[in-house]
């Protein structure tokens, strides 16, 4: 099993309106279908089993950059756009939050039956990956969401995400079909988690992970098929891992500057505007070219692009105001662009697709040639002075009709511990 990467965040309540809900579903489905269209549907698969690259999604679509509810809402998101497309795209997603993990079983059987996979083994699958993260990775966290991407080929990918009701964190597990061995054996590629000498649970310490699966810890499970109390424990040391910091709001600290003014120069610099929509066939404006050209980066951009995902939302602003208000109307413009050029992919015009990569190798090429670096506190400041212009929104402002909560990433609640999934 490849494990791709484990993420720590920052526990966030709220709930993410309908007004954002809808656009999130809206343009989360486009980007998925542009990764299909592209690379094939293990190439989606392949970048939600990356950390960074999932957090730069959830940033991108408008998202909080650095909370646990990006988890909750992409996958929501992802799930209400691509499952009533599922035989077209060939993607499938299951499972979720709380009790909706529970379905997740009849879910992939019900794929089985419509696809001829084996569906014994795909649920057998789905229980073993969490049960491997809950009990077996003794970490401190408690799994409470658990979704499973299936591809109708057979091949997987699983995003967990646990509890730790001492730290306040949320962990999120990634991972990916692509080199299956054996669940009991090295399963993971790292095990992240700060090393106690003082041992797991140890007042005033760090907690020490105990990892049954680890291969040095076969003799342990031989004891522990023995006798059931006997806990040996293994420290794995080596940390792959995405610090998330605790602080809400997007600093310069956070971005890669000569990247973001890459982004800000062909947006706003007349004359390589000119020719980015040029390149990208389409009459837009500096902020909605701004937006398609993070967009078109989290399509078509390598793993080390996405090691600073709070770069990514100033595309659409976060719905906290974290960096700047969600400006509506560059979001629907975007999602206008990006699903006219998917249609007429659609019918074997590829050209205005062909653009996005275009755009994103343009601005790449300004970045290599020009490194520009931008003025963040004059980028905040511009982008509130415009944000009412541009139909700003947050959780914030005065409902409306479109604020029917759709969606809500409340913490971890003690209910959620009992799932059957990891019985």
């Amino acid at each position: 099993m490849k494990r791709s990467g484990v993420a720590d965040l920052p526990l966030h309540g709220g709930r993410v309106p309908q007004w954002l809900a809808t656009r999130m579903t809206t343009l989360g489905t486009a980007i998925s279908e542009s990764v299909v269209l592209h690379y094939g549907p293990s190439a989606l698969l392949s970048r939600l089993s990356d950390p960074f690259w999932f957090q730069a999604l959830g940033s991108v679509m408008g998202m909080d950059w650095h909370s646990s509810g990006i988890t909750t809402s992409v996958l929501g998101a992802l799930k209400r756009g691509l499952n009533p497309r599922a035989h077209e795209l060939g993607i499938y997603i299951c499972g979720g939050r709380g009790q909706h993990s529970r379905n997740t079983p009849a879910e992939l059987r019900a794929i089985a039956d419509k696809t001829g996979l084996n569906g014994d083994a795909l649920v057998r699958t789905s229980r073993l990956a969490a049960k491997v993260d809950n009990n077996a990775i003794a970490d401190g966290f408690q799994i409470y969401l658990h979704g499973f991407v299936l591809t109708k080929s057979g091949e997987w990918a699983i995003v967990q995400q646990g509890m730790n009701e001492r730290s306040r964190l949320a962990r999120r597990y990634h991972w990916h079909s692509a080199s299956v061995k054996d669940f009991t054996c090295e399963p993971h590629t790292g095990i992240v988690g700060p090393p106690s000498p003082l041992g797991y649970g140890a007042p005033g310490s760090a907690p020490l992970i105990q990892n049954l699966v680890d291969e040095r810890a076969l003799p342990a499970q031989d004891a522990l098929l023995a006798v059931a109390n006997d806990n040996p424990q293994r420290t794995l040391t080596e940390v792959m891992k995405m610090r998330m910091p605790v602080h809400h709001d997007v600093r310069a600290k956070d971005v890669d500057l000569t990247r973001l003014g890459a982004v800000l120069a062909v947006s706003h610099d007349r004359r390589l505007h000119d020719f980015a929509s040029l390149l990208l066939l389409e009459n837009v404006g500096p902020r909605t070219l701004q937006t398609l050209a993070m967009i078109a980066e989290v399509i078509h951009g390598t793993p080390t692009r996405f090691t600073d995902p709070a770069r990514f939302s100033f595309a659409l602003g976060g719905k906290d105001r974290h960096p700047f208000p969600v400006p509506l109307k560059t979001y629907d413009e975007s999602i206008d662009v990006l699903r006219r050029s998917l249609d007429a992919a659609r019918v074997g015009d590829t050209d205005k697709m062909a653009g996005m990569k275009r755009l994103d190798n343009f601005v790449r090429a300004v970045e290599e040639q020009y490194a520009p670096e931008a003025d963040f506190d004059a980028v905040m400041q511009h982008e509130h002075a415009i944000s009412k212009s541009l139909g700003g929104r947050s959780v914030f402002d005065p409902p409306t009709e479109e604020d029917e909560p759709d969606a809500r990433h409340r913490p971890f609640r003690a209910r959620d511990r009992q799932l059957s999934l990891f019985d």
